[in-house]
C-alpha cells in the first residue's frame, strides 16, 4: 500500500488516502476524514510508482 497526502478539495485540511500501487490504474470514492465530504480519487502506478493522482468534488 502507498499512503498519498493532499489538500481536500472541500475543507482544505491535509489528508491521505491508502492506494493499492499494485493495480496500475484505479478510480474510486472516498469520504474526506476530516469533513466527510466525497472525493474521487484516480490514481495510476508504473512500476508501483505513483505516476499520476488527480481527485475531484462529487458534491456537498
Amino acid at each position: 500500500m502507498y499512503e498519498h497526502f493532499f489538500q481536500c478539495p472541500y475543507c482544505w485540511e491535509e489528508i491521505s488516502f491508502l492506494l493499492d500501487s499494485s493495480v496500475a490504474e484505479q478510480t474510486y470514492v472516498e469520504d474526506c476524514e476530516v469533513c466527510c465530504n466525497p472525493i474521487e480519487a484516480t490514481a495510476k502506478f508504473n512500476n508501483q510508482e505513483l505516476v499520476y493522482f488527480d481527485i475531484k468534488e462529487l458534491g456537498q
